[in-house]
């Protein structure tokens, strides 16, 4: 995919500064923020960041690195790989969030049997800088995902007593799920959501699927329905593809529906006196123009912020990312950089 990196980050960076989120609802708990994901390092055939780029994203403002592993690759074996990432994450400065990401359908019993490795391996990290996230956009139906977040509380528990646990609402983490749902009865705990909206924007050209949101081109943000560039595109759309288009449309395309939805989460925050995260937010950059990307994660970020919820960016260098290559220290993405962190 494209990418425009032009400056050097040791000289772009230099002056952004690190601002802290807003108090959470519950003050003891500790949220982490300012975060990245990084995809595949925890993988059958990991992509390994430079100790250079790791000292580059903690020198912009970076806090936290997000690590995805499917409960499939959590087995005795693989176990002190996993433990040499942690250790890796934190002597750079980071926290770590160990995130049970599936990679299909959700098995209840596989994924308690992974978590009753994984937290083995995260009991033997520091308390304040490891987080236990329980299952990445839960594929189950409300019921039977409270069932099992219990269960994997308490193995997880069971071994690592005094570390923060990430829990998020079935099944895509979405901030109105949280309505009729609530976590595993725990102290200490953040509850995570995710937010793409609208997904008509920050998926637009996506590639993995036959959605219409592959045929979504070129698309600004913010904007109306009756802009130039989005009734052109409609023209172009079949029938199908324009009332989808329409229906994205539902929602106005703008910073005060961000910040209605972020003020939606932190008044469940007060109300259950459960603090809360991004978990997830980002734009793909295959067929967007960088000002409407920026635009839009600036506008998550601060809303974020200013509701009292840390964040995590997803993720560095793939289609959503801000940089070109992990393996090396470089170019990034310079509006994305300042949208996120300054």
């Amino acid at each position: 995919m494209p990418f425009t990196r032009r400056a050097a980050t040791a000289l772009l960076l230099s002056a952004f500064a690190i601002p802290a989120i807003a108090k959470s609802a519950t003050a003891a708990v500790k949220v982490p923020t300012r975060g990245l994901a990084l995809p595949d390092w925890l993988a059958a055939t990991p992509r390994e960041p430079a100790l250079a780029v790791l000292a580059q994203l903690r020198s912009a403002g970076f806090e936290t690195i997000r690590l995805p592993i499917d409960p499939a690759l959590a087995t005795a074996d693989f176990a002190p790989r996993v433990a040499e990432v942690l250790a890796a994450v934190t002597a750079a400065g980071f926290n770590a969030i160990l995130d049970l990401h599936p990679g299909g359908d959700v098995d209840p019993d596989r994924v308690d049997a992974a978590w009753a490795i994984l937290a083995g391996v995260v009991a033997s990290t520091p308390t304040d800088r490891v987080y236990a996230e329980l299952l990445n956009e839960p594929g189950l139906d409300a019921g039977p995902w409270r069932d099992l977040a219990q269960r994997l509380t308490a193995t997880i528990r069971a071994s690592a007593p005094d570390h923060t646990l990430i829990w998020g609402p079935a099944q895509v983490q979405g901030i109105w799920e949280l309505a009729d749902q609530a976590p595993p009865p725990d102290a200490n705990l953040v509850a995570a959501v995710h937010y793409y909206t609208p997904m008509g924007f920050t998926h637009q050209a996506e590639t993995w699927d036959d959605s219409p949101l592959a045929r979504l081109h070129d698309l600004p943000w913010p904007t109306t329905r009756n802009a130039p560039l989005v009734t052109a595109l409609a023209a172009s759309l079949d029938p199908a593809d324009r009332r989808f288009l329409d229906g994205e449309f539902k929602g106005l395309w703008t910073a005060a529906h961000i910040d209605r939805d972020f003020a939606d989460l932190a008044q469940w925050s007060s109300h259950q006196r459960i603090p809360v995260m991004l978990g997830e937010f980002g734009v793909l950059d295959f067929a967007v123009d960088s000002v409407s990307r920026a635009n839009w994660v600036r506008a998550v970020r601060r809303a974020a912020e200013a509701n009292g919820a840390g964040w995590v960016y997803w993720e560095a260098d793939q289609g959503f990312g801000f940089m070109p290559d992990r393996t090396r220290a470089g170019s990034v993405d310079r509006p994305m950089l300042e949208a996120l962190l300054a």
